[in-house]
């Protein structure tokens, strides 16, 4: 029996990377990647493509929206600000957090689910242990489901999947492991495309959650904290 489609945001992350292992299971895969004029776009770049030689995608899309570069507010995007040290409790939302982008991103993948005639997004948005951003929470996401299901077509139903949200660091390095995810093709850091650099919010969350499931994480960082 044909599988059905789905159009996986892929970054190229650690998150993305197991959602589309998720998404292999049951889902002929449709990648797509997002250029917004953040730091690392060259190597997330990168790890997208390798991501899509190991799955095998029936499909990819690479879109630039570097337009949320020029609006700026983020030190992911904006070049006067620099990317904070990262600290696993943080209270509030941090600088790296780059404006409605998760919005705009889903808008696209909406647009070419609706051509496609694909039944789900998948997103590898963690609300339980991520950086603490408001476009990260599942209330979002069902908010914008229903946004989908109002702006399309009568016969259109696409389901927004986010099957890491609830999940923290390390029970995600665990399905990723379980289902033979290529971690080491994923790429987290905020600041380098070299070496991962150890220091922000997202290396850390990362290397944390690899040292409390067991296992160690197969990039190569610049530093390690203990």
């Amino acid at each position: 029996m044909q599988k059905k489609k789905a159009v996986v945001l892929v970054s190229g992350g650690m998150d993305s990377c197991v959602t589309s292992a998720v998404a292999a299971e049951e889902y002929e895969l449709y990648f797509l990647h997002i250029n917004y004029g953040q730091r690392t776009e060259d190597r997330e770049y990168r790890a997208f493509m390798d991501l899509c030689a190991h799955f095998n995608v029936s499909a990819k899309l690479v879109v630039d929206i570097s337009y949320l570069k020029e609006i700026g507010g983020s030190s992911l995007t904006d070049d006067d600000m620099a990317v904070e040290k990262g600290e696993l409790e943080r209270e509030g939302v941090p600088s790296t957090y780059v404006p409605f982008r998760n919005a705009n991103i889903l808008s696209i993948a909406a647009s070419w689910a609706e051509v496609l005639r694909a039944d789900a997004l998948f997103i590898g948005a963690v609300e339980e242990d991520g950086s603490g951003y408001p476009d990260c929470r599942k209330s979002f996401y069902d908010a914008f489901e229903r946004a989908i299901d109002q702006g399309t077509r009568p016969d259109t139903k696409i389901s927004i999947e986010t099957p890491l949200i609830n999940l923290r660091k390390k029970d995600i390095v665990k399905l990723g492991m379980d289902l033979n995810a290529p971690l080491h093709l994923s790429w987290s850091c905020y600041k380098s495309e070299e070496r991962a650099c150890g220091e922000c919010d997202s290396c850390l969350l990362r290397l944390r959650g690899f040292q409390e499931a067991g296992y160690e994480d197969p990039i190569e960082y610049a530093k390690r904290p203990g």
